[in-house]
């Protein structure tokens, strides 16, 4: 497959009741990352498969929900080519310093998905 889903992120209005939550669930290794001022990442590492994080609910009013991230080539590419097929750029391209690059659109339909391009090196 050419574009595989790498990476899921939840992003919910309880950070702490969320890690305990799946914490106790699953036997995932989190770990916490600062990412600025009142910005922590939890990142998440199931051992085998896709892994991903958990991150505090940047849209206010917005329920906790999960957001899977495919990997392309070149974000800014995939960005303007998915806008053009109709679907609407929620989270324009943007850095994750030493990691690499993505967006946020939602499908035509609605559907939100992230798009990945990870730093060279």
């Amino acid at each position: 497959m050419a574009n595989p889903f790498v990476h899921v992120e939840l992003h919910t209005n309880d950070p702490a009741k969320a890690r305990a939550f799946y914490s106790q669930l699953f036997s995932w290794k989190l770990e916490d990352m600062e990412m600025g001022p009142g910005m922590t990442y939890t990142m998440i590492q199931p051992g085998d498969g896709t892994g991903g994080g958990m991150m505090k609910q940047m849209v206010p009013g917005a329920p906790s929900a999960w957001l899977a991230y495919v990997i392309v080539d070149d974000v800014k590419v995939a960005t303007a080519k998915a806008k053009s097929l109709g679907a609407q750029v929620l989270k324009d391209v943007d850095e994750v310093p030493g990691m690499g690059w993505f967006s946020v659109i939602a499908d035509p339909a609605g559907a939100p998905l992230g798009l990945w391009q990870a730093a060279k090196g």
